[in-house]
C-alpha cells in the first residue's frame, strides 16, 4: 500500500495485520482517486472509518488543505500518525481515537468537511445511518462530495438532491455522492 502521487507519491504505508482492518484495494484507491481528482484542491476531508488513514493521506498529497481520521481502535490510530509522519503530512493531519457516533456529535457546530471518506465495516444499513447523521448534525459544506465504500448488499441510497455515481471493483463498490452548492447551503439557514 503506497501514496499514488502527489507530494507524497511512493511512500509505502503501514496497515494493521489480521483482519480488523480492510484497506481499500489499489485499483478500488486509484478509480475514486481519478474521478474525484480534480476536485481536491484546499479540501477540509474528513476519514471517519480511517484503518491506516490512506484515503485522507492520498487526497493531502494531493493537494488537500487538512484532514481529520478518526478510528476506535487505538492501534489503527497509532498506525496513522505513522503514516501521516512518514508522508511528511502530520501538520496538516489530526488523528482522532473515538467511535464515530461520538465523533459526529462532539463536531457538529464547530466543523464542516467537503470531502468524506467512508469505508465502514461491510453491514447492511451502517452507511445509511453515517450519512444520516452528517446531514442531520450538519457536518457537509455547500458542495461536498462523500466516497463511501460498501459491498453489493451494503451501497447506500443517497438524499434526492445528491448526484450519485457508483463503480465496481471486484466485490467492492463505492457510490461518490455530490452535494448541490445552494441546495446544502439552503439547508443550513431553514433548519
Amino acid at each position: 500500500m503506497r501514496i499514488i502521487t502527489g507530494k507524497a507519491r511512493g511512500t509505502t504505508l503501514k496497515t494493521l495485520p489480521g483482519t480488523d482492518t480492510r484497506p481499500t484495494t489499489e485499483i478500488c484507491k486509484e478509480g475514486v482517486f481519478s474521478a474525484i481528482q480534480f476536485e481536491l484542491h484546499g479540501r477540509n476531508v474528513l476519514d471517519l472509518f480511517g484503518g491506516s488513514g490512506q484515503m485522507a493521506l492520498e487526497a493531502l498529497s494531493r493537494g488537500a488543505e487538512r484532514a481529520t481520521v478518526v478510528d476506535n481502535s487505538r492501534a489503527a490510530c497509532e498506525i496513522i500518525r505513522a503514516n501521516a509522519v512518514k508522508t511528511k503530512l502530520m501538520e496538516q493531519c489530526r488523528v482522532v481515537c473515538s467511535d464515530w457516533k461520538d465523533f459526529v456529535k462532539t463536531a457538529s457546530g464547530k466543523e464542516k468537511f467537503d470531502l468524506v471518506f467512508l469505508d465502514p465495516p461491510y453491514n447492511d444499513g451502517v452507511l445509511e445511518g453515517v450519512l444520516k447523521k452528517l446531514k442531520a448534525l450538519d457536518l457537509l459544506a455547500p458542495g461536498a462530495i462523500i466516497v463511501a465504500e460498501s459491498a453489493q448488499t451494503g451501497v447506500p441510497v443517497p438524499d434526492d438532491s445528491w448526484s450519485a455515481r457508483v463503480y465496481r471493483y471486484g466485490k467492492t463498490f463505492v457510490m461518490i455522492m455530490r452535494l448541490p452548492e445552494q441546495a446544502a447551503a439552503g439547508q443550513t439557514a431553514a433548519g
